[in-house]
């Protein structure tokens, strides 16, 4: 058992990339790709100097200028708990800062200089003497916004040169030089020589040599801002194994873009609530289904059977969403009943409650427990209903194979008492289909119940996993990715191990 058990747990590494590099590629290849949601586009109020800046943070944070490939490849080495290169460091927020990332050649630059060789060295740098924490992360962050400042220099100077380029195009010609975006082809302008007759040619060539100046000046400050970095303006992050190299640190799930705040974050707070309704949910679902699905087994075809079987599939055909509008719109709606609250999992002020209920000065307050249990009433109820036929119609199925057994009819001959025979050898032989179910709903734990979380608006996970998708947030999308495929392996081998546990007859030996 333990050398398949590690050998499951080994397999799961290639499982995982494979599962999250699939997602990745789906994120790359929709319509604009994987920065369609996080770029930002210009006009109104913004000016396109803080437009490019914005978007050379974006290169820089999420490499958005890089091929899908590569973008995934960096990906994978900030979650994977090994780490290469030059270790990361952590600020004063506790956010990890990276080594600057060195901006890419310019655009067509063989036009308009003879070489492309800008001052490399680090400067020397070192924090004044006594310095504290704070000053020196505050050195960092100057030199820090100087080189974000000249990086959005180098892509707002691209960004003229590709419209100067494309007026040129149109002029001499030049067939199938830009894309249908207005990108211009690379290799297309790479094999023409450049006919410096053209009316448009003076503006081209002012913003190409414009942009090869941003450029040395981008390289020059990213130099200092790396400099700096490596005289560790702040604490290191993990363990260093061969220093420069190889280090361990924990995985890093990124910033959601649409939030700006940590990935991990957004899911320590979404997580909780969904495991709460979750368990909950599930816990009543076993606490109906299993109990009347083995009286439904030992008492086969009577209208009890029949009646519950009738009762379930009735439920289980009735649409979620309609049940939940109809809740809100005859339970909550103080039109109505009004018994419950509409949405949220808790009242305004709800921290400041005792948490058990009791009785003040203006009279019976219901504390935070029963308040919290007043408001998930609704969407529990939702969760659990559509449940009960499907472990129901399971454990009878099992019941009723089991009851056929030799075994059974052995047991009666020799009289054993009918309560032995059900639960001692029946239900036990019959637990395989049930821990079936039973590992199947830890991922729906975790990424939560997209439907029943909008209608009630509950933050959850899958209103979580829901924002980010509207929103391309590719980091947020990934993270639960991740972490869903990584509970649905976890379950398998779970089910395998339980498997062994409740029949002896199945062996991984």
């Amino acid at each position: 058992m333990t050398t398949y058990i590690v050998r499951r747990l080994l397999l799961m590494i290639p499982t995982l990339i494979g599962i999250t590099f699939l997602v990745f590629m789906l994120i790359a290849l929709s319509p604009g790709g994987i920065g369609a949601g996080l770029r930002v586009q210009g006009g109104g109020q913004m000016e396109a100097t803080s437009v490019a800046i914005q978007q050379a943070y974006l290169n820089d944070r999420y490499g958005l200028d890089d091929p899908p490939v590569v973008q995934y490849v960096r990906w994978l080495g900030r979650v994977s708990p090994v780490k290469f290169g030059e270790r990361d460091q952590v600020n004063l927020a506790g956010e990890l800062v990276r080594a600057p990332k060195e901006p890419g050649e310019p655009l067509l630059w063989r036009w308009f200089a003879e070489e492309l060789s800008p001052d490399r060295s680090l400067p020397e740098f070192s924090f004044p003497e006594g310095a504290t924490a704070e000053e020196r992360a505050s050195i960092y962050q100057r030199l820090a916004n100087t080189y974000a400042r000249s990086r959005g220099r180098v892509i707002a100077g691209e960004a003229r040169l590709k419209q100067a380029l494309g007026v040129y195009a149109g002029e001499v010609g030049l067939e199938g030089a830009m894309t249908s975006r207005g990108e211009p082809r690379t290799e297309v302008f790479a094999g023409h020589e450049p006919l410096t007759t053209a009316r448009s040619w003076p503006a081209v060539r002012e913003a190409g040599e414009a942009l090869v100046a941003d450029y040395h000046a981008a390289v020059r400050d990213r130099a200092a801002l790396l400099a700096a970095f490596r005289a560790k303006p702040f604490r290191e992050a993990g363990v260093a194994v061969v220093p420069g190299v190889v280090s361990l640190s924990k995985p890093d799930l990124g910033v959601s873009f649409s939030r700006t705040r940590p990935v991990w974050d957004l899911i320590m707070e979404a997580l909780p609530v969904t495991l709460m309704l979750n368990l909950i949910a599930f816990a009543i679902i076993y606490a109906v289904a299993v109990p009347t699905g083995i009286l439904a087994a030992v008492r086969r075809g009577s209208f009890l059977d029949v009646g519950l079987g009738a009762l379930y599939v009735a439920l289980w055909s009735f649409p979620i969403p309609l049940a939940g509008i109809l809740a809100i719109g005859y339970l909550a709606n103080d039109q109505y009943l009004g018994w419950f609250p509409e949405s949220g999992i808790s009242a305004s002020g709800a921290e400041r409650m005792a948490f058990l209920p009791s009785m003040g000065g203006g009279g019976f307050e219901r504390g935070w427990l029963l308040d919290r249990a007043w408001h998930i009433c609704l969407p529990v109820f939702c969760l659990v209903y559509g449940g009960f036929a499907v472990l129901s119609k399971q454990t009878r199925a099992a019941m009723l194979d089991n009851f056929n057994q030799d075994y059974v009819r052995t047991a009666k001959a020799k009289g054993v008492a009918p309560k032995d025979v059900t639960f001692r050898h029946v239900f036990r032989n019959s637990l395989l289909p049930v821990i079936t179910m039973f590992v199947s709903v830890f991922p729906a734990m975790l990424s939560g119940s997209v439907v029943i979380e909008s209608i009630f608006t509950v933050n959850g996970m899958g209103r979580l996993a829901l924002e980010a998708i509207n929103l391309r947030d590719r980091e947020l999308i990934l993270a639960t990715t991740l972490m869903i495929a990584t509970v649905n392996i976890v379950a398998l081998l779970l089910a395998d191990v339980l498997y062994a546990l409740a029949d002896p007859r199945i062996s991984y030996e």
